[in-house]
């Protein structure tokens, strides 16, 4: 099974990602907590060759002025944002959270990957266009 997709930003890389993740879970299954997960992903990444940096803190801005930090779980390549949950299903709230991060923190792409479902859940994420 390929995830990469050209008509998608950053598709090689984002499909590596997900690659990595099935690994993961596939592995592990379900039923951990987060960080389990985050320790398990990290390693695969690193086992592909992947650079990343996790737990990642980084400024978040409003109107020019720094408000706060969040850490994001992984910073991959330097491009993508990658943030985990180990949830029975995935809700609204933690996609808006992962569309929040790439608006704060200025990025174009990221992933949002459930580890805590019977079956691996990822969706990739962008930023919204604004309306002019």
């Amino acid at each position: 099974m390929t995830f990469i997709n050209p008509q998608y930003p950053k598709s090689k890389l984002i499909g590596k990602i997900i690659g990595c993740a099935m690994e993961v879970h596939s592995i592990l299954g379900n039923g951990f907590q987060e960080v389990i997960y985050q320790r398990a992903l990290a390693q695969e990444m690193t086992l592909q060759g992947l650079s990343f940096s996790r737990e990642h803190e980084m400024p978040i801005f409003y109107k020019g002025n720094q408000i706060g930090r969040r850490r994001v779980d992984f910073f991959v390549e330097g491009e993508v944002m990658v943030e985990l949950k180990a949830v029975i299903r995935m809700e609204n709230a933690h996609l808006a959270q992962a569309i929040n991060y790439l608006e704060a923190y200025g990025l174009d792409i990221g992933l949002l990957i459930n580890f805590g479902s019977p079956s691996l859940d990822f969706k990739r994420v962008s930023k919204p266009k604004r309306k002019s």
